[in-house]
């Protein structure tokens, strides 16, 4: 069995919900060397998330972002923390129902998405800078 990982970052994005399928694989090549595995991507913060969706049409990343924005509003009187401001509790909210990774599938060299899927970087802060990411990939 082979194993690989890398970790990288991704460049700077703006809140919302963002296609980075071809940066990953672009930051991983040695997914052509497997026939049969897994890989998995990791994101090392707790204010982003991953997820895997619709890649075709960017209303569906506009209709995430309205709807995590209607599901945990900034400025609720209840947060405690906000020492980065209103949008820091909500962003830690936003990512931890979406969650910090995603397994993908790889066959034949490639990762195994449906037709219309992809990985998504969601951006839950305004100025979340760069994000670290590590993607481990593994198999025959």
């Amino acid at each position: 069995m082979k194993i690989y990982q890398q970790q990288f970052e991704l460049k700077e994005k703006p809140r919302g919900f963002h296609l980075v399928t071809p940066e990953i694989v672009r930051a991983m090549p040695q997914i052509a060397e497997i026939k049969t595995g897994m890989c998995q991507i990791f994101i090392q913060h707790t204010s982003a998330s991953l997820t895997i969706n619709e890649n075709a049409d960017p209303t569906v990343r506009m209709d995430f972002e309205t709807y995590f924005n209607k599901a945990v509003p900034e400025n609720d009187p209840d947060f405690l923390h906000n020492d980065e401001g209103p949008d820091d509790m909500p962003a830690h909210l936003k990512a931890a129902m979406l969650g910090s990774s995603v397994m993908i599938p790889v066959r034949n060299g490639r990762l195994a998405l449906g037709t219309w899927q992809g990985v998504y970087l969601c951006e839950h802060r305004d100025y979340g800078g760069k994000r670290k990411i590590v993607v481990t990939v593994w198999g025959e």
